[in-house]
């Protein structure tokens, strides 16, 4: 990815999780006394949290899209898991490998974005002595588990 591309990514999921944080979003949006009110939330595996930062409605009809601070604990792995829509995260410090079945493993760093697409299986594994940090942006069917263990 051009840096162009990757500062461009960054800059769309950073405005979008300033957007949510900041009490600007659609009427549509949860008050910021709900949001704040969510706790990490329990992951495929412990080796992962996921904080929720915000959610609003989306253009497309039964979708939302969610904002979450993610980690995976050093020497980790998230679990094998699927989503029932688009993720869409930037990793914002360490270095992660991406495992996403039918694919090599890629390793992303600090300042490298990627997606996965709904319903695909999918892992992370942080290999360092670090935490892995993420801001993940994820659309997704309304009413539906953000994240489902995979086999």
């Amino acid at each position: 990815m051009h840096f162009s591309s990757r500062a461009a990514v960054a800059s769309v999921l950073c405005t979008s999780a300033l957007f949510l944080l900041g009490g600007c979003a659609a009427p549509q949006a949860s008050p910021p006394s709900a949001q704040s009110s969510q706790a990490a939330q329990p992951a495929p595996a412990s080796g992962l949290s996921r904080t929720l930062v915000g959610k609003a409605d989306v253009s497309t009809p039964g979708r939302e899209a969610v904002v979450a601070r993610v980690e995976v604990a050093p020497g980790a792995r998230a679990g094998r898991h699927t989503h029932p829509g688009d993720e869409i995260s930037y990793v914002s410090e360490g270095q992660v490998d991406l495992l996403v079945d039918g694919q090599p493993p890629h390793t992303l760093k600090a300042g490298e974005s990627f997606v996965v697409p709904a319903g695909v299986v999918h892992d992370a594994h942080n290999a360092s002595n670090a935490a892995v940090k993420l801001i993940g942006v994820y659309v997704v069917e309304k009413g539906k588990p953000l994240a489902t263990p995979a086999p």
